[in-house]
């Protein structure tokens, strides 16, 4: 499957207008690509946009709700009205509310499904439309919690996984059709964005990342990567590839681990009260930035994401590794070998009879 370079595509990417969404747009104008920016708040797509023409870029910004289909499709047809054409649409828009789930009433749960699952698959059905005609990339960023639940996450891990489900339903019917279209399936660990400054929260304080927490840097390498080469899936950050390696390996020991750190290691000591400012049923002023309040906490490198996104230095490394492994393993037969001819040699000035 071919895939344009960055400087050559038209990319849509839905939920821009701050973190994760912010930091890929910047990226993509910053190589050359055309980008159409879409998120609820005016506001704050319009200094992304304002940012990106400074830098010499090309962005146009739409206000959107994802849970509103007509309002997606209209993304979808102003990049094609636009810039000619759609080559790549990144979803990243998603809510939150950190709260048990006896806590958790049925409109925050509903609308959580229908901005984090719903509006993953109204941004692909409005994309494909488009993409049919040339090919290009379907990207859906959702969580490691799209393989493993984490306590006050009902409704968010809920919606995580259904994007995990129709994600891989649709990249089937894709392949069977013959078309050229690459879905990719993007899976972050904790990510320093305003998410939990904008998340509603019944914790009595503001809610943060399970650690180790992570720049939202190294996700935007995740997607530019599999806006230009076919990925079925990029688990981000190295804590993510661990957790879902333990619960591979073991459901019920990662239970264990999260008893003991689950809870309290998604709580700040700053207070917040379940009344504060939150983006749940729209947009909040104030944080239209890039990274969130764990800066001084987060790390701005992943070297297990650097070697899924440099496969060639992956492979070196390996066959490295493999022929170190295969040298060692010929050094100590030979050593073994030679010790078995020693020990039946006969003693220096020995006699024979």
């Amino acid at each position: 499957m071919h895939l344009k370079p960055i400087a050559e595509q038209v990319v849509v990417l839905f939920g821009a207008s701050s973190g994760i969404g912010r930091e890929t747009a910047l990226r993509f104008a910053a190589q050359g690509a055309k980008v159409v920016v879409a998120a609820r708040g005016a506001a704050g797509l319009q200094s992304l946009v304002d940012e990106i023409r400074r830098a010499g870029g090309e962005a146009t910004a739409i206000s959107a709700d994802t849970a509103v289909f007509d309002e997606v499709k209209a993304v979808a047809d102003r990049a094609v009205e636009v810039y000619g054409g759609l080559d790549t649409w990144v979803h990243l828009a998603a809510v939150a509310v950190y709260a048990t789930f006896d806590e958790t009433t049925p409109e925050e749960f509903k609308r959580i499904i229908e901005v984090n699952l719903i509006g993953q698959a109204y941004g692909a059905m409005a994309a494909l439309p488009h993409l049919k005609r040339a090919g290009g990339a379907l990207i859906h960023v959702s969580s490691v919690e799209a393989r493993r639940a984490l306590p006050y996450h009902s409704a968010y891990a809920a919606s995580k996984h259904g994007i995990n489900g129709f994600v891989e339903t649709l990249r089937l019917e894709l392949q069977h059709a013959g078309l050229p279209i690459s879905v990719t399936e993007i899976l972050p660990a904790s990510i320093n964005t305003p998410f939990f400054d904008n998340a509603r929260t019944k914790l009595g304080v503001k809610p943060k990342g399970l650690p180790p927490i992570y720049q939202p840097v190294i996700v935007a390498d995740a997607i530019l990567h599999a806006a230009q080469h076919e990925a079925r899936e990029i688990i981000v950050g190295g804590a993510g590839k661990a957790l879902l390696m333990t619960q591979r390996m073991s459901p019920e020991l990662l239970d264990a681990a999260l008893l003991r750190g689950g809870f309290n290691g998604q709580r700040t000591d700053e207070p917040k009260s379940a009344d504060a400012p939150d983006n749940l049923f729209a947009p909040i002023r104030g944080h239209d930035q890039v990274e969130g309040s764990f800066s001084d906490q987060a790390f701005a490198h992943s070297y297990s994401n650097w070697l899924d996104t440099h496969p060639a230095m992956r492979q070196a490394i390996i066959g490295m590794a493999m022929g170190a492994a295969a040298t060692t393993l010929v050094v100590r037969a030979a050593r073994a070998h030679i010790r078995t001819r020693m020990d039946y040699q006969e003693p220096c000035g020995a006699t024979s009879l």
